[in-house]
């Protein structure tokens, strides 16, 4: 597995297929790349994916120094990934907190994506009391990984033990990745101009409103909820998921195409 050395540490990654627009995946917290394994084969027979590791998940490195944390690395780190591809631009999805960094990513380097693709995400908070209690919850996370190890991790389709060598990146990246500060990416999702789908679980309810909200907030937003699927469509139900993103893909190369 190829590895992309960075001032804070190696990002593991994988590449697979080809074409364009290429398509730059990011999980959620305390999953690896992983959990896109009943995906990239249907996007890799006309993209180029690339799925990678966050920092402190999987095969990257777990830094011991919390700045290698912040989600400032995080999106240098993305910014880093597609470079290292030559791909000045890309289709961005992620997952929960993957979701989160592409919108910030989308906000930050407005120019490098072609689209965003986001599974039951949310945008923050613009409200500061709701944004305590997430960091609140998130610092607890980071307790509870400390005490418990990798035992902490939840029951959601897309965690799995064995896909990290240990807790101290999980700890670290849940104090440092997870936590928010202030709104700035609820803030600016009206300024995404890009084509975007956010997909939903049926069965995520946490996250159902925010799926709502931002396909309400982004101009170019559709909304696909993915029956009897959770936190993790992709990996509850990879068909119906794989069929939204084909098509989704299919209408930003066909757009490309008329430029």
């Amino acid at each position: 597995m190829p590895v992309l050395d960075r001032p804070s540490g190696r990002i593991s990654y994988q590449v697979n297929g080809d074409g364009s627009p290429a398509v730059l995946l990011s999980h959620g917290f305390a999953a690896t790349s992983a959990m896109f394994a009943a995906n990239v084969p249907a996007i890799a027979g006309r993209h180029e994916v690339i799925t990678w590791d966050l920092r402190g998940h999987g095969a990257s490195d777990y830094p011991a120094d919390p700045e290698s944390y912040s989600p400032a690395e995080a999106l240098d780190d993305m910014a880093a990934l597609l470079a290292n591809r030559g791909r000045q631009r890309a289709v961005l999805g992620g997952h929960s907190l993957g979701g989160y960094l592409s919108l910030n990513f989308a906000l930050t380097f407005p120019d490098r994506v072609e689209g965003l693709v986001l599974i039951d995400t949310g945008p923050g908070f613009r409200n500061d009391a709701a944004r305590d209690g997430w960091n609140r919850r998130a610092i607890g996370t980071a307790e509870r990984f400390a005490e418990r190890g990798l035992g902490a991790l939840g029951s959601s389709t897309e965690l799995h033990a064995n896909e990290h060598r240990d807790a101290s990146g999980l700890v670290l990246a849940a104090r440092h990745t997870l936590t928010q500060r202030g709104s700035h990416v609820l803030d600016g999702l009206p300024r995404i101009t890009v084509p975007t789908l956010v997909i939903v679980g049926s069965d995520d309810e946490p996250f159902l409103g925010a799926a709502d909200y931002m396909t309400a907030k982004i101009p170019l937003a559709r909304k696909v909820v993915i029956p009897g699927a959770g936190h993790a469509p992709n990996v509850d139900k990879p068909e119906l998921v794989n069929a939204a993103l084909l098509a989704f893909l299919a209408e930003i190369t066909a757009a490309a195409g008329q430029a």
